[in-house]
């Protein structure tokens, strides 16, 4: 196949599992949120990342043993800006509401995850100076405008439907919303800063299509590391909230719940599973345009699951037209970065 069409091929399918996670976290019931989320999270960051590892690497305490601690420590630094991303989420919502919460913060990761590492390597002249630089940045502005477009369509659903940000304030929502995205974008200078990890993966012959899985157990450790504080924080100190008291529930209610936390946490880990199999297909002097591919497809993909799950079953043809037309620039802009890369 060709890799221009693997690479985007990938990507797409990591997004799809990105911006369906939250279906079976949304099916928890009588759970607080932050023990739904610590079961995600033990999977997604911890789990399967390490466990992915042993299977690729012959000697798994060896491999990270050997590693240059200044590589290590850049990685799980950035993780852990990721990690501060991912808390700064549901604040976001909070003073928002979902779809304008959602739109700033990707829109905000988007820029950010995509042109910095270019900056970081001198890589971005190449974007004003070459054709093919040209052309992917037309596709990056593209996508902007698409994820513009799907966000103002989820905002016409939710003023539709009655839906209100739970505390609606503009200037908070708007400040977090870009710490949020510009933090979130941690995972994508943590995926650069890792490239020495990926780089001795190789070098002890695990396939390129495999090769940056490694680097996950130091980045989303990082992550861990910030989410799980903020979760057993909260549930340390609030007194509506416990641990206890979530696992006190009848044995069904929590093997449902522990499930549905589970494959919650799953899919978001299969999100970057799948985004290093897409960016094994980019040519390394090219690898800022993966990060815009994610991002933007995670906005696509949320907006089809959305259909497919009803939730814009009772809003106006308009709004869902505006919808569709989003969704078709987004993927117009794929299409421009292919091309790009093809040039």
């Amino acid at each position: 196949m060709n890799p221009i069409i693997s690479a985007i091929g990938w990507h797409m399918v990591g997004a799809a599992s990105a911006a369906s996670f939250y279906a079976p976290i949304g099916k928890v019931k009588k759970w607080s949120w932050e023990t739904t989320w610590a079961v995600a999270g033990v999977f997604s960051w911890v789990l399967l990342p390490i466990g992915v590892s042993l299977v690729l690497l012959p000697d798994f305490a060896g491999f990270y043993g050997r590693l240059d601690s200044s590589v290590v420590l850049k990685a799980l630094l950035f993780g852990c800006m990721w990690g501060v991303g991912n808390v700064n989420y549901g604040l976001t919502m909070r003073y928002l509401g979902m779809s304008l919460g959602i739109g700033i913060a990707i829109g905000t990761t988007l820029v950010v995850g995509s042109l910095v590492p270019a900056l970081a390597h001198g890589q971005i002249l190449s974007l004003f100076t070459t054709r093919s630089g040209m052309v992917t940045l037309a596709g990056m502005v593209v996508a902007l405008i698409g994820v513009g477009v799907v966000t103002y369509a989820g905002h016409l659903k939710e003023q539709q439907l009655g839906l209100t940000a739970e505390q609606f304030n503009l200037k908070k929502g708007l400040m977090l919303a870009l710490m949020c995205g510009i933090f979130s974008s941690g995972m994508s200078f943590a995926i650069d800063a890792a490239k020495p990890i990926e780089a001795a993966a190789r070098q002890l012959g695990v396939a390129p299509l495999y090769a940056a899985l490694p680097s996950y157990v130091i980045i989303m450790g990082g992550g861990a590391l910030v989410n799980f504080a903020y979760c057993f924080g909260r549930l340390a100190l609030k007194r509506n909230l416990s641990l206890r008291a979530d696992w006190s529930q009848p044995a069904g209610v929590n093997t449902r719940n522990f499930s549905m936390a589970a494959s919650g946490g799953i899919m978001w880990y299969l999100q970057f599973f799948f985004y290093a199999w897409g960016a094994s297909h980019v040519p390394e002097k090219l690898g800022y345009v993966n990060w815009m591919l994610h991002m933007s497809g995670y906005v696509l993909f949320g907006g089809l699951v959305g259909l497919a799950l009803g939730e814009w079953t009772k809003v106006r043809r308009r709004s869902i037209l505006i919808l569709w037309a989003g969704m078709i620039i987004i993927i117009v802009a794929a299409n421009l970065v292919g091309l790009g890369l093809a040039i």
